[in-house]
């Protein structure tokens, strides 16, 4: 049997309500796509059921797996596994592809594995779609990569904070991901930041298509980037930062400058990101939590990548001065407002 092109990996958790339009969009990569649609142990819908009908229907391109609640890590993990697919692409099932932009990936895809030339790493763009105004924001990476064809982390430009490779954006090797050894932790939310880091070292060659492809649905009141459940998950959030600054040795990369510059700017960020979390509970506990992280950093990594974070983008949310928490979580106010993205 032929290779499949790509492999989408479809975490479901009680996602009768809206997982049908995910599937249905992946469905028009035809038969070049395998569609993993994992059952994460759901009892209070029809998930289950939906599954097993759309392998019954499509059996030569849809794969259900049901297993034990392990939460969308352990979800990854099981697609990981299981995959026969060239490419592996995680897609949310309450998000959705752009199926004339995968069309065009796709074909792009075919194209260079006929050639040769298939890269560690394929990048398109992602929506923000808002439900709750109507509204939406595409991610782009034009300033960051060269367009429509195969270059090098030495050809990659600056990062600005809002322009993070992230879950939704990339579609990695299959090899790679197994290659770098990344294991998702169970039941923890915020994994995607690890599926999307830690496999980085790895990735000699990249491909960028300015398409956006990925839809990422927000509105959502139990959705688990709401601000109000993050401040409530804050201890995920930072379980999933101690695993980042431990699964890479950022220091080893020293010959890689753009590869390490940009592994430093990521992990900056999600210190950041866990500051403000942190600062939003507001409690004496959160703050040595806080505390807590920091000093992790420090004693897990080099002077030189504690040096660069601290004083870099990661310090910025740690203002060692009075009223230093309130002008964080002002600036954070009105980024959110900016970007929408919570």
């Amino acid at each position: 049997m032929q290779q499949k092109l790509i492999t989408f990996a479809v975490p479901c958790y009680n996602s009768a309500a809206y997982m049908r339009h995910c599937i249905e969009t992946l469905l028009s990569a035809g038969e070049q796509a395998e569609i993993i649609l994992v059952d994460d142990g759901s009892v209070k819908d029809e998930t289950p059921t939906i599954c097993d009908e759309y392998a019954a229907k499509y059996p030569t391109i849809v794969k259900a797996i049901h297993q034990e609640n392990g939460g969308h890590g352990e979800g990854v993990n099981q697609g990981i596994r299981n995959a026969t697919g060239l490419y592996y692409k995680v897609v949310d099932s309450d998000d959705w592809l752009d199926t004339d932009a995968l069309q065009k990936v796709l074909a792009r895809l075919h194209t260079l594995v006929t050639r040769g030339t298939a890269p560690d790493l394929m990048i398109c763009n992602y929506v923000y779609e808002h439900t709750e105004d109507g509204t939406s924001h595409t991610v782009r990476y034009t300033n960051i990569f060269p367009q429509e064809r195969l270059f090098t982390w030495m050809h990659v430009g600056h990062f600005r904070p809002d322009q993070n490779l992230l879950m939704h954006s990339v579609m990695y090797r299959t090899e790679v991901l197994r290659k770098c050894g990344m294991v998702l932790p169970k039941h923890t939310f915020y994994v995607d930041n690890i599926f999307v880091y830690q496999p980085l070292p790895f990735v000699k060659t990249m491909y960028y298509m300015n398409l956006d492809l990925y839809r990422y649905f927000i509105g959502r009141a139990d959705q688990s980037v709401n601000e109000s459940v993050m401040v409530k998950r804050v201890d995920q959030q930072l379980r999933v930062t101690r695993h980042m600054i431990d699964c890479q040795d950022l220091d080893a990369l020293k010959g890689e400058k753009k590869l390490r510059a940009y592994m430093l700017h990521y992990l900056s960020m999600m210190m950041a990101v866990s500051d403000i979390f942190l600062l939003l509970d507001g409690s004496a506990e959160a703050k040595e939590k806080q505390k807590g992280l920091w000093q992790y950093l420090r004693e897990h990594t080099s002077a030189a990548v504690y040096r660069s974070i601290r004083f870099g983008f990661g310090g910025v949310t740690n203002l060692p001065f009075p009223k230093g928490d309130a002008i964080v979580v002002g600036g954070y106010r009105i980024a959110r407002k900016i970007f929408k993205f919570n």
